[in-house]
């Protein structure tokens, strides 16, 4: 019987990343995840098809509130311009979720078997972006530069704030943006270089309702 509290997809959520940290990701099952957050294997399966999808379950709630920046954006708006204001759309989003974030990143960063599927859920978010700036008119090549750019750039940016935890996101993101926009001006950048590797966050989709 599930315990009562706190919804069973963040306890899941939560309990998965606790247990990764622990055991490593392919020393546990779905079974002590499910055990952990307090309810049955059987409700595990209703909410994820399997435990990697655990930590990428919240990119639904990013995709949504980017994309929805960049319909809202003022006309005027260049690309790039539209993707960073989007970024900064979203920094109180991800700066309240840190404390799964962080070592949520964590557990991807030190296990190869999940490389491979956030660099998926990246590229996915790259071309939810470009068909957003396509449907303010943006041609699809311009689009999917500006995308695969911004992102490298936002990706960098909260690996950056995820490492360090001070200064916010908001600070890595000007960084980034400074950054970029400087080596298109065909100048060195007059700030530090971001020497992270490329990622993102996600957070418990569960607390965001």
């Amino acid at each position: 019987m599930d315990k009562p509290g706190p919804g069973a997809r963040v306890r899941l959520q939560q309990a998965a990343v606790e247990l990764f940290r622990e055991r490593g990701y392919d020393g546990t099952t779905a079974a002590e995840i499910a055990a952990r957050a307090g309810v049955t294997e059987r409700t595990f399966f209703r909410h994820f098809p399997d435990k990697r999808e655990v930590l990428f379950d919240g990119q639904a709630v990013l995709v949504d509130a980017l994309t929805a920046s960049i319909v809202d954006a003022p006309a005027e708006l260049g690309p790039l311009d539209t993707l960073f204001r989007a970024f900064r759309s979203v920094t109180t989003l991800l700066e309240d979720n840190r404390p799964f974030s962080k070592p949520r990143q964590e557990v991807i960063s030190a296990t190869p078997a999940l490389h491979e599927r956030e660099l998926s859920k990246l590229e996915a978010l790259s071309e939810a972006l470009a068909l957003a700036l396509q449907g303010r008119g943006v041609p699809a090549l311009p689009a999917a530069l500006a995308a695969r750019t911004g992102m490298a750039s936002f990706a960098h940016a909260t690996l950056a704030w995820l490492e360090d935890g001070e200064p916010g996101l908001s600070h890595h993101l000007e960084l980034a943006e400074r950054t970029l926009r400087s080596m298109f001006r065909g100048r060195p950048s007059p700030v530090p270089t971001l020497d992270v590797v490329v990622g993102t966050t996600e957070f418990p989709s569960g607390g965001q309702e």
